[in-house]
């Protein structure tokens, strides 16, 4: 059970302890304090999560006090108690930070309905935080090769400031995440991050999904609908696959960016926005450009701060490192690894599918292998991978199977002769059993060195 902490500060004795007995009998667990010094003090010590706080006390007054309370803990939720309230004085203490303001005599039912939205407001701020922590874990730029080592390094420079970014790359490759990197890294962190996929909503609805519409405004708007770009105010929009974008929107979008205004569909009020516009696209823009399939004045209203995201054949160094993270991920509470065999076979493939193929490999290798080494020598799950490696050229089972057999037998006499020919070396190098190395032996027709 989570302990509710509630600290009433207020100099009438009959105050706090007709709230602290109320309060208590309700489930709280409730400090007082009679005046300013005292609170601050409780704040430290007590830690509590919602302040009731008196106006009027000896020493500092309340709105004294809430300014050193908002200063020593800016996410403290105070309710400010008054019994001489004027609306000048609700209004200092909502502008102090107060969460809300409570006439006396106090109505203790308003007091509980102002608690439970405090202590709501309070667990939504705690899931936030949780889930932004949740998902920094779980998705992140992973990689030492150079080309990560670099692209890291832009999106440091890049974050901080508010410049556009058009970020190209592969499907697969993780535009995404560095778009939300570039988000979590700016000064817009706090406000939202709004994606939009430009090649799955359909060219007659992209309009009202950017700019939102009014009731009335085509048949099926039976209400006011507010767009992805007036969601994203203050925040930043990511316009992912830009390019799939229709030539009429794309001037529409031009426009915005322009005028950072715009009108939602059916209406006549202006609407002003602050965005980052981020952008990214799996399609080559300049070749765009040349056949006319996407606007050249766009394209460079893009395109402040270009960023490629390489592919993971280019960085196949950092297959080990993905691994293992997605290991974690989809492993569960068992332990799995991936025998050295398994990984040379993750090294050769090109991965057209990139990092996306790669974690959906590892999903799939963790449901269907039962055991605690992933080996592609293994039934089932060798099938699984050499489907998944298929060669160009090598379009049926059977090629398959022999392009994946022919890779095994030579991979196998490469590890021998690197081990001088010892059977036990060698299995324990490449992760499986001596006697299974033997049958794969005979298997592929290879004599031992020392025979």
């Amino acid at each position: 059970m989570v302990l509710k902490r509630v600290l009433v500060v207020d100099d009438e004795r009959n105050i706090r302890t007709s709230l602290k007995g109320s309060l208590e009998d309700e489930g709280f667990v409730v400090q007082t304090a009679n005046d300013g010094a005292e609170a601050l003090k409780a704040v430290g010590t007590f830690r509590p999560d919602v302040i009731l706080l008196d106006i009027w006390m000896p020493g500092d007054d309340g709105l004294t006090v809430l300014d050193q309370i908002k200063k020593q803990d800016s996410s403290a939720i105070v309710i400010i108690m008054s019994g001489h309230g004027t609306v000048e004085t609700a209004v200092r203490a909502i502008k102090l930070g107060a969460f809300d303001f409570l006439e006396k005599p106090l109505n203790f039912d308003k007091v509980l309905v102002l608690l439970k939205h405090a202590f709501d407001l309070k667990d939504l701020a705690s899931e936030n935080r949780q889930l932004k922590e949740q998902l920094r874990d779980r998705e992140e730029l992973i990689g030492e090769s150079p080309p990560m080592e670099h692209l890291r390094h832009v999106v440091g420079l890049a974050a901080p400031s508010n410049g556009w970014v058009l970020i190209q790359g592969e499907n697969g490759t993780g535009k995404e995440l560095v778009a939300r990197a570039l988000h979590e890294g700016s000064t817009r962190s706090e406000n939202r991050f709004v994606a939009v996929n430009c090649a799955a909503v359909p060219e007659e609805l992209i309009e009202s999904e950017l700019f939102g519409h009014e009731k009335g405004a085509f048949t099926g708007a039976q209400e006011r609908k507010i767009g992805k770009f007036e969601l994203a105010h203050q925040g930043t929009l990511f316009l992912d696959e830009v390019g799939d974008m229709g030539p009429k929107m794309q001037a529409k979008i031009l426009r915005v960016l322009q005028e950072c205004c715009f009108h939602r569909v059916g209406g006549s009020e202006n609407i002003e926005v602050d965005v980052r516009v981020i952008a990214a696209t799996n399609k080559d823009l300049l070749k765009g450009i040349q056949t006319g399939e996407f606007r050249e004045d766009l394209f460079y209203r893009l395109n402040v701060i270009p960023l490629r995201v390489p592919p993971l054949r280019e960085r196949v160094e950092d297959i080990p490192r993905l691994v293992g993270h997605f290991l974690k991920r989809f492993g569960g509470s068992k332990k799995k690894s991936i025998s050295a065999a398994t990984f040379e076979l993750l090294r050769s493939y090109q991965w057209p599918g990139n990092v996306r193929e790669l974690k959906n490999w590892v999903e799939r290798a963790c449901i269907l292998e039962a055991g605690d080494v992933i080996d592609t020598f293994e039934p089932g799950v060798a099938e699984m991978v050499s489907g998944a490696t298929s060669l160009p050229g090598a379009s049926d089972e059977t090629s398959l199977r022999a392009a994946r057999a022919e890779f095994e037998r030579k991979f196998i006499l490469k590890m021998l002769a690197e081990n001088d020919g010892n059977i036990s070396k060698t299995a324990q190098k490449i992760g499986v059993e001596r006697s299974h190395l033997h049958k794969k032996m005979r298997n592929y027709g290879i004599r031992e060195l020392n025979s």
